[in-house]
C-alpha cells in the first residue's frame, strides 16, 4: 500500500469568502459574526428556498405565464 498524504479540505466562508477548514469551530463560516450575518439574511428573506408549483388549482390561477398549457396542447 502506498502512503498518501492527508490533505485538509479547504472551503470558503459563504459570507465573506475567507478560507476555512472543515475542522474549524464555526465551519462552514469563518467566524460567529459571519454565521449571524447569514442567519440575518435568511430571517429577512434575502435567501429563499423555492420549489415548483405542483397544485393544479394554483397553476390554473397563474394563467399561461405560470406554466399551465393552453387548451389544445394536451397529448390525448
Amino acid at each position: 500500500m502506498s502512503a498518501r498524504k492527508k490533505t485538509a479540505r479547504i472551503f470558503r466562508c459563504p459570507t465573506c469568502g475567507t478560507l476555512v477548514q472543515a475542522k474549524d469551530e464555526d465551519f462552514p463560516f469563518c467566524s460567529d459574526r459571519c454565521r449571524k450575518v447569514d442567519l440575518g439574511k435568511w430571517a429577512t428573506g434575502v435567501y429563499k428556498i423555492s420549489s415548483p408549483v405542483l397544485d393544479p388549482e394554483v397553476l390554473e390561477d397563474l394563467g399561461p405565464m405560470g406554466g399551465s398549457r393552453g387548451e389544445g396542447s394536451h397529448d390525448d
